[in-house]
């Protein structure tokens, strides 16, 4: 059964950082997505299986920066300079039929995480 378990979530201060962990059951092709208060779950980021390919959405490129160890089976979302606008519930995912190239689209994810608050201060 695949298990995604995420950490590292919190409060900061805007311009601080954070970095997030997805430890997996194994090895995925994997996303993170977020979701504000009302708002519809967001896209952030994605990483190839092979960890060669990643993909931003266009809000967080720059400051985002996403990567995996194989070896432990994690994901990391590291989060620079962050702003009030990007709390919310950060989700991990993973497509477990995808072996080449990113998933950007949230249907294509068919495993996720339980979640963690990262919230921005002012």
């Amino acid at each position: 059964q695949v298990q995604l378990v995420e950490s590292g979530g919190g409060l900061v201060q805007a311009g601080g950082s954070l970095r997030l962990s997805c430890a997996a059951s194994g090895r995925y092709t994997m996303g993170w997505f977020r979701q504000a208060p009302g708002k519809e779950r967001e896209f952030v980021a994605a990483i190839s299986w092979s960890g060669g390919t990643t993909y931003y959405a266009d809000s967080v490129k720059d400051r985002f920066t996403i990567s995996r160890d194989n070896a432990k089976n994690t994901v990391y979302l590291q989060m620079n300079r962050l702003k009030p606008e990007d709390t919310a519930v950060y989700y991990c995912a993973a497509d477990t039929k995808k072996w080449v190239g990113v998933a950007l689209k949230r249907a294509e994810y068919d495993r996720w995480g339980q979640g963690t608050q990262v919230t921005v201060s002012s």
